[in-house]
């Protein structure tokens, strides 16, 4: 049984803690939190039951052997920070993407966690969503032929209630915007599917949002394999979220993946069928209760199998850079105006600045 501690106590930990605290990873439990805000840190540890702290040291002062592994849940911003502030202790790290806000702070985070002997994992919940689970295989056995294109929808509905949470949401230092936080997993589908990528040219605007960065983007990939890619994200959706989608188009066969959180499958068409396809779609069609998924689950399952059997993490530090390198070549494209090739040095890109 692995104990996991979660640094932070958001939004987010509200999703890692409902899991680690109820059984529902076997394997795993949760044994402490902590947060800079007192209230919020003692709210949370009374609420599951558990030792709550207002700082990383006074926590693994108090329960560093009970301690294997530590979530880091904290605003984006300060993910790579708090990753250089945890690696010394040697526990085995999770990140809530994005993993850092710039291309050097990722570089140090996977630095620090091979100079200390201890495994990143940057948290892809979506990758485990069955529906995605499926397409992935359908990719891997050839089954799309050459690959033509992808594209990825993230509508979703963030009003100015929702910026207003916290001061750091929608800033360039602290956050970034849609690219960064609410499209960031389904980016990180589109190139886990399509490949590596050639080029990208990205627009974007502040639309009806009260923030620094944008709500509304779009972007057009070249993969380095031929395909090209869509990408379509925007916060300001109205009056609730619509999707959050995902397709992919090959010369044997079309893929898409609906819903709100990409668990739905909408469309299942090959041009060799298999007995199993005529299945897929009414198995594998069930949309989750939020825009978090099913995945989070099987992520930490993953997780665990990982550091148990000492395999190879689905998302580590380096898998984790890449959407991340993406998305800043996304950003500096929009203020260069210009297409901008990867791999490549960020110069007028304002995330984490």
């Amino acid at each position: 049984m692995l104990g996991v501690a979660l640094l932070g106590c958001g939004r987010i930990a509200v999703r890692h803690a409902e899991l680690l605290s109820k059984g529902e990873i076997s394997g795993a439990r949760l044994v402490c939190v902590c947060d800079i805000d007192e209230n919020r840190a003692k709210s949370f540890g009374e609420k599951y039951k558990v030792p709550y702290f207002t700082s990383l040291e006074s926590m693994m002062d108090s329960h560093y052997n009970y301690i294997d592994i530590i979530s880091i849940l904290t605003p984006s911003g300060l993910h790579a920070k708090n990753t250089l502030e945890v690696a010394p202790y040697k526990k085995h790290i999770i990140v809530e993407k994005p993993m850092a806000l710039t291309l050097d702070d990722a570089d140090k985070m996977i630095e620090a966690c091979d100079k200390y002997g201890i495994r990143l994992f940057v948290v892809k919940q979506n990758r485990y969503n069955l529906p995605v689970q499926k397409l992935r295989e359908a990719l891997e056995s050839g089954r799309f032929g050459r690959l033509v294109m992808g594209s990825i929808r993230v509508r979703w509905c963030r009003d100015n209630s929702y910026y207003r949470q916290d001061s750091w949401r929608g800033t360039w230092a602290m956050d970034g915007g849609v690219f960064t936080n609410q499209a960031s997993h389904h980016i990180d589908l589109l190139e886990w599917m399509l490949g590596d990528v050639e080029s990208v040219f990205a627009k974007a605007r502040t639309a009806l949002s009260d923030i620094e960065t944008e709500d509304t983007g779009v972007a057009v990939l070249k993969f380095k394999n031929g395909a090209l890619g869509v990408i379509e994200a925007t916060t300001a959706t109205r009056p609730k979220d619509l999707e959050g989608s995902i397709s992919i188009l090959g010369e044997n066969g079309s893929v898409e993946i609906g819903g709100f959180a990409v668990n739905e499958i909408r469309h299942w068409q090959f041009k060799d069928r298999l007995p199993s396809d005529d299945e897929v779609i009414e198995k594998y069609s069930v949309n989750p209760p939020n825009v978090y998924g099913f995945g989070h689950r099987e992520y930490y399952l993953h997780v665990l199998d990982s550091i148990i059997n000492n395999k190879k993490a689905l998302v580590d530090g380096l898998e984790g850079r890449k959407s991340l390198e993406l998305i800043i070549a996304m950003y500096e494209s929009i203020e260069t105006g210009k297409e901008v090739f990867l791999q490549f040095h960020p110069k007028k890109c304002r995330l984490g600045m």
